[in-house]
């Protein structure tokens, strides 16, 4: 028995009897050691990897990092429409999801408030919620974009433009500009629906202004209905400012997007599937914004009342009438 099976044995680890592996991955260890293989499989609480003569499986709450120099050789990206799926996507843990996910995940910021949203596509198209942009006329989009030493670098980015909004699902389509015209990290959206009651969930987005917050939780039904439309039950903390934020697997599929919880309850979070979101971008000319049409996102405020005589009452001091004006989103 070598000496690392002889350590990892000594450790309760258990091993299976396989054939060599193309070392891919290097796993460290929480207690200083770390693992030169191959992963075959990853759970939020498992992992397993081909060491040559044997299967090696970790718990998760002892690993302290996965490092893969080829973490992208298995995965295929498929671009439709304005989004992207993928397959061949390993399963891991929140914690990592987010180191890989967190840069797709923006903050959107308008005069009356803030919400979050995730970029779908190279090129910066990002989904939102549509009360999220509703009525306002600036939008901006805090990003964080990933620097050569691993750190993030948080930018504001002021040319934000709204292309589809669609009321009725409460989804909203916005394309950045990246200040140096390069390609934006997005996250894949789920591709063949695929939800369980139970599975774990998270989320990441900007909880009362709190930038770059990940909740966990699970899936409390696949199917509860709102007007009409069926969204995501989840445990999985929601609070305002998590709007238009996206709701990941633990393969880091985009599942759905969070756009309210009830007030005064506990762990009940809701997230329009991604099929709704899927649909929506496909057939986005249908829901295509423009500003001179009344009914794309349009808030009239109240013309001002009048007096008796017809004039409204700020003429009785000489002063100049308030007009109806709109408010663009």
């Amino acid at each position: 028995m070598n000496l690392t099976r002889l350590l990892l044995a000594s450790a309760g680890i258990s091993a299976l009897l396989v054939s060599a592996p193309v070392a891919a991955d290097l796993v460290k260890l929480k207690s200083g050691a770390s693992i030169d293989g191959s992963v075959l499989k990853r759970t939020d609480r498992r992992i397993w990897i081909d060491v040559g003569a044997d299967v090696l499986s970790f718990d998760m709450n002892d690993v302290l990092a996965v490092e893969s120099k080829n973490a992208s050789a298995n995965a295929e990206t498929k671009l439709d429409a304005l989004f992207s799926t993928a397959s061949g996507l390993s399963e891991l843990p929140p914690r990592e999801q987010a180191k890989i996910l967190g840069p797709a995940v923006i903050k959107v910021s308008t005069p009356g408030g803030l919400g979050s949203g995730v970029v779908l596509s190279r090129e910066g198209y990002a989904i939102t919620n549509a009360h999220v942009v509703q009525g306002e006329t600036n939008l901006r989009a805090t990003v964080w974009f990933a620097q050569p030493d691993g750190t993030l670098k948080r930018t504001d980015i002021d040319d934000v433009e709204l292309i589809a909004v669609n009321n009725h699902i409460d989804l909203a389509l916005v394309k950045l500009k990246h200040p140096e015209g390069k390609d934006f990290l997005f996250a894949p959206v789920q591709d063949a629906e695929k939800l369980e009651i139970g599975q774990n969930v998270f989320a990441i987005g900007n909880p009362l202004g709190l930038e770059r917050t990940l909740t966990q939780g699970v899936i409390s039904t696949t199917q509860r209905n709102f007007d009409g439309l069926t969204y995501i039950q989840t445990d999985t903390p929601i609070n305002p400012g998590n709007s238009g934020g996206p709701l990941f697997n633990t393969k880091g599929e985009v599942i759905g997007i969070t756009n309210m919880g009830i007030r005064g309850g506990e762990a009940l979070g809701f997230a329009i599937p991604a099929r709704y979101v899927k649909d929506f971008i496909r057939n986005r000319e249908a829901f295509a914004y423009d500003r001179n049409n009344p009914n794309s996102g349009h808030n009239y405020q109240k013309p001002p009342t009048r007096t008796k005589d017809g004039a409204p009452p700020s003429l009785k001091d000489g002063s100049s009438a308030p007009s109806a004006t709109s408010r663009g989103v």
